[in-house]
């Protein structure tokens, strides 16, 4: 049985870099102008309680996706790195994880969650829909085009 569960740091920190550096390398577009190397450097403090949270989809030991949260501004927390690896597609696991991030999100007092999402992705598109995001005002740099933002009020 999968669980999602936060990560805790610093035991969870080699699991949490090997699926991000997974999502990257399997990315349709390309990542490089996120400045992923120096992030990854001092991700653990990005993404810290009581404001952010990296969530695991764990079954026994074996981590099959992920998501994030961090702070933007007092109102708004930004998800990131939804990913969920091609083994546990077609389980509805994205759809959990988004779900818990946003239960994640509330809890810490966030109004309102962002995020951008690239053109290629039409099932993340459909899924972001599906929970009420709508087109937002940007809150980071996106190069890549057919890239969009969007919110959802929380």
């Amino acid at each position: 049985m999968t669980i999602i569960r936060k990560a805790e740091f610093p035991a969870d920190g080699p699991a949490v870099l090997s699926i991000w550096r997974e999502f990257i390398a399997n990315s349709p577009v390309n990542l490089d102008y996120q400045n992923n190397d120096a992030e990854f450097a001092n991700f653990a403090d990005k993404y810290a309680a009581p404001k952010g949270c990296v969530l695991l989809a764990d079954q026994s030991g074996e981590i099959e996706g992920c998501i994030a949260m961090r702070q933007v501004t007092a109102d708004i927390c930004e998800m990131k790195r939804l990913y969920v690896r091609p083994s546990a597609r077609g389980s509805h696991l994205g759809r959990a994880l988004v779900e818990r991030l946003i239960a994640e999100a509330r809890h810490a007092g966030y109004r309102e969650m962002r995020l951008d999402v690239q053109a290629k992705f039409v099932a993340a598109r459909k899924l972001y829909a599906d929970f009420g995001f709508v087109p937002a005002e940007p809150i980071s740099f996106n190069p890549v085009p057919g890239a969009s933002f969007l919110g959802l009020h929380l």
